[in-house]
């Protein structure tokens, strides 16, 4: 699937797709913590219900398992029939599946809806990293890939809170939220295209270079694992940081509330700058300063005993895991070729939600067993490993580019033999 590249003569957060793009973004973290300020008044709403505790529970990850399934073949249908009216049916499935569990009678039927919900993300997401890949290239592609890490930060942190004032006058009210998507539908509409499969230009040449080469999809799928590890790593913080701040004597929400704001707004803040630190550092660099953040982030947290440490702890892991992230779609795009970028989109968002949806099953037990020291010590640890590989990594790519340099310093070029050769002659 390729197009005519058209010059751009305007900044990236300017184009209209872009933007739409962008608004399609900041969904993917409203379809999950969206209710969570709602799920107490749920319990005892529902309170009749055996299975209440449980079932209010896993409204939150809910979406997180369809996506997780449905995500890969959300791909495959991208590549075949088109990103268009993939997105545009994801944001309508997203506004009638988020807002059911304002009508909805009981928990079965709205965690029914939640799974529903997690349909319609993985259409919505798959579609949006596809067109990423078919609209922009290069630095532009790298910037909207960062500018999309901050909408979800940034949108997150809006609609949560919206909700959390819905959720202070009726436990039903913070589903209304998923009515601002309906908002978004008339930009996409006007000018979300799919680009055509063939381009009409004589000469033009493709919008993207992606070689189709045999090892591509075995680099893929490294890349794709590392995400979701990375993913399982980065959610420890919004899964158990409650609990921690808990069991440190520190139970009132308005603290892990606190936390998981600084947390958005560090890496959302620091996403606006991905472009910009990606050309700086290339993306070897760019890995080992994320991670090397994040690594940072829990010592702070296993090591401190103070509030303000830990709010810099989650500064620190947002950070970090706002810098990495856009790097796995940009790289994706470049690896898969032109008539995969659906499928390859498609993986890319199972991965993010399976590591999301395994997070809390690793680290539970780990915390149950040995505490949160040695669960943040673990997590640390990982960060540490993949920065330290990053270095190793731009070490030997250093090492490689001065061993090209000398070889070329010493070995005539081709031109150079050929003008010897002739004057020996």
């Amino acid at each position: 699937m390729a197009s005519t590249i058209i010059p751009r003569r305007t900044q990236i957060w300017q184009d209209p797709r872009a933007i739409a793009l962008l608004m399609a973004a900041s969904l993917t973290t409203m379809a999950n913590a969206t209710i969570s300020p709602a799920l107490p008044g749920l319990e005892r709403l529902f309170g009749g219900d055996p299975n209440a505790g449980m079932l209010v529970r896993l409204l939150v990850p809910a979406p997180s398992i369809s996506v997780a399934i449905f995500a890969p073949f959300a791909g495959l249908v991208a590549d075949r029939y088109g990103r268009r009216r993939m997105l545009l049916a994801g944001v309508i499935l997203f506004v009638i599946a988020g807002c059911a569990g304002l009508f909805l009678p009981d928990l079965p039927t709205i965690f029914a809806s939640r799974l529903v919900l997690g349909v319609a993300v993985a259409l919505i997401m798959t579609a949006q990293t596809a067109l990423i890949g078919d609209y922009f290239t290069g630095d532009e592609r790298n910037a909207l890939s960062g500018l999309q890490i901050s909408a979800r930060n940034f949108g997150g942190l809006v609609f949560i809170s919206l909700a959390g004032w819905f959720a202070a006058i009726s436990s039903r009210l913070p589903f209304v939220v998923y009515c601002v998507a309906a908002a978004f539908l008339p930009l996409m509409w006007q000018v979300i295209v799919d680009p055509q499969r063939t381009s009409q230009a004589p000469g033009a040449r493709q919008q993207d270079s992606a070689p189709e080469c045999s090892s591509w999809g075995l680099v893929f799928a490294v890349l794709v694992l590392l995400q979701a590890v990375t993913n399982m790593i980065f959610f420890v913080i919004p899964t158990q940081l409650s609990f921690f701040f808990e069991a440190a004597g520190h139970s009132n929400p308005v603290m892990t509330g606190s936390a998981l704001g600084v947390l958005m707004l560090s890496g959302g803040s620091l996403a606006l700058l991905y472009g910009r630190v990606q050309r700086a550092i290339g993306y070897v660099g760019v890995f080992a300063l994320g991670y090397g953040a994040m690594a940072l982030g829990f010592v702070l947290l296993t090591l401190a005993a103070a509030p303000l440490a830990w709010f810099a702890g989650a500064a620190a892991t947002g950070a970090g895991y706002a810098l990495v992230s856009p790097s796995f779609v940009t790289l994706a795009l470049r690896l898969a070729p032109l008539r995969r970028r659906g499928t390859a989109g498609g993986v890319l968002t199972a991965s993010v939600f399976i590591g999301q949806f395994c997070s809390p099953l690793l680290s539970t037990p780990l915390v149950v067993t040995y505490g949160y020291a040695t669960l943040f010590h673990i997590a640390s640890s990982l960060a540490a490993a993949m920065a330290l590989a990053a270095v190793l990594k731009a070490c030997a790519m250093g090492i490689q580019a001065l061993k090209r340099r000398d070889r070329n310093d010493g070995v005539p070029s081709c031109g150079e033999t050929r003008a010897r050769s002739r004057s020996e002659c």
